[in-house]
């Protein structure tokens, strides 16, 4: 048989490495054969593709380094940057848990979700304790990098193209050639600055009429960090040819530069051409969380429901919403659909195990907690499963078997804010102040952004006469959680006292 037949039936099949090998055997014997270099080229881009139209994560230096924001206070309802509790339209946080940055937690882990936008230098030099992971969430660039360099480990003579003695005029005039090249060295050697290059010369190889360039080359000033650039050239592709990627593209641009109003409005205008497109939907249902418009977000997620049956995105992010609004029967119907869907997990038997326990299923509530425990494939999980299992121990009245869930929780995960609250408040129950102030500073230290360890402090503080560090306390827990009564109550009482001294 052909080689270059067999490598071509690999690719089709998507053996990528089998095809990588035969082709590599092909150039061995003629390294001038262009159609089996095309092949390889090809075939070591899809090893290592990622969809760019995704959300990024944002690190530190992105959060605090910013320079595009327009306005240092946007008003209400225009910014995904605000500070917590100013946009919300939703459940307060004292009845749905919040991220470190203040909004609402999703019902699903998507791009973003796990390291928001911190508040303070001080807590984003804390994100890899809140964010429950041992590593700092990185930027998307950092993430490119070891991408392309784990790529080019994979190959024993180094980097297939060598990217300095290429000539990008020679190769821009050849588009089918120039196309496979440019997205080997972006997404493959990540070489955004080559990419660049050789998409410019293009682009004006064919007289910047070719709408496919011109996103590529907003891709480019996208990774660069030219968002403005970025913005114009997707535009002028818009003019050219509409893609339902276009009008994604354009919305992940408006979320950098804090503009969500006006990703809704192109995500909207990629409706009208594209009507009932769930990536435009689930974008715009993203956009509405980010405001804390739960109610719009969830309106949307079922109308993606309705044209995509099995997007897990949507069935647990409506699963949620049910279970905060107090319809753990509902929310339990979706969870159980997530299961037939094939959805497998520590995370998903724990929600299952907390909607039956609130349902009044207590015998099924154990076994799924038992489920999600034995999944946990790691510490993280596994501390999020003991520290469910307490909290319903806890609410059936065993108050020394939630002890030690709590420390079985602390076990597995050292920063799990929530258990060191939860054993501060058995603790100070006991009559063990001194353990019990403890815990709540640990708590509040950690997740600066929860409420409860800063209150719980200052009732600790108020019961045992220190009165300045109990006004300290209650009032960074109205600045987390300026509608927390038992906050505001404790502020006044504390304010009648001072008054009367």
């Amino acid at each position: 048989m052909d080689p270059l037949y067999m490598a071509n039936s690999l690719f089709r099949r998507r053996r990528f490495e089998d095809c990588v090998q035969v082709c590599t055997e092909i150039l061995e014997a003629n390294p001038y054969d262009q159609a089996a270099w095309f092949l390889k080229l090809r075939s070591l881009t899809e090893q290592t593709y990622v969809d760019e139209v995704d959300m990024d994560e944002e690190g530190i230096a992105e959060a605090f380094l910013d320079d595009t924001a327009i306005a240092d206070v946007a008003r209400p309802g225009t910014s995904l940057k605000g500070p917590p509790g100013t946009t919300s339209r939703g459940l307060s946080q004292g009845i749905r848990p919040v991220s470190q940055s203040g909004r609402p937690l999703s019902g699903f882990v998507r791009p973003g979700t796990q390291g928001g936008r911190p508040g303070t230098m001080e807590q984003a030099l804390r994100t890899a304790r809140t964010a429950m992971t041992a590593r700092p969430v990185t930027s998307a660039s950092g993430r490119h990098v070891r991408l392309g360099t784990a790529s080019m480990l994979t190959e024993p003579g180094g980097p297939f193209v060598d990217v300095s003695k290429l000539n990008m005029s020679k190769y821009s005039q050849r588009p089918a050639l120039a196309k496979a090249l440019f997205e080997y060295l972006f997404h493959h050697e990540n070489n955004v600055r080559a990419a660049l290059d050789l998409a410019a010369l293009a682009t004006e190889a064919c007289q910047f009429g070719d709408w496919w360039w011109k996103i590529q080359l907003g891709k480019c000033y996208y990774r660069l960090g030219m968002y403005r650039d970025a913005e114009s050239q997707f535009k002028s592709s818009l003019k050219h040819f509409s893609t339902i990627d276009m009008f994604l593209y354009l919305g992940k641009v408006y979320v950098k530069l804090d503009q969500p109003l006006s990703a809704l409005d192109y995500y909207k205008r990629g409706l009208e051409k594209f009507p009932n497109n769930t990536s435009l939907l689930i974008a715009i249902a993203r956009i509405h969380e980010g405001l804390n418009d739960l109610d719009s977000a969830v309106e949307y997620y079922r109308q993606v429901l309705k044209y995509d049956s099995t997007c897990v995105e949507a069935i647990a992010c409506i699963g949620t919403h049910h279970f905060y609004n107090d319809q753990p029967e509902i929310a339990l119907r979706f969870y159980r659909r997530l299961l037939q869907v094939g959805v497998y997990n520590a995370e998903l038997f724990t929600n299952l195990g907390l909607c039956c326990f609130y349902a009044q299923q207590y015998d099924m509530a154990i076994s799924c907690l038992l489920r999600g425990l034995q999944l946990s494939p790691n510490d993280d999980n596994t501390a999020d499963v003991w520290y469910n299992i307490g909290h319903i121990t806890l609410a059936v009245g065993s108050v020394s078997l939630a002890y030690q869930c709590f420390k079985l929780a602390l076990t597995s995960n050292n920063s799990h804010a929530e258990a060191y609250n939860n054993l501060g408040v058995i603790e100070w129950r006991r009559g063990r102040g001194e353990q019990a102030m403890t815990c709540f500073q640990s708590s509040a230290s950690i997740s600066p952004h929860l409420y409860q360890p800063h209150y719980n402090l200052a009732a600790a503080s108020e019961k045992t006469g220190n009165l300045h560090s109990s006004y300290s306390c209650v009032k960074k827990s109205l600045e987390v959680f300026p509608e927390h009564l038992d906050s505001a109550e404790l502020m006044k009482q504390l304010q009648q006292h001072f008054a009367a001294l």
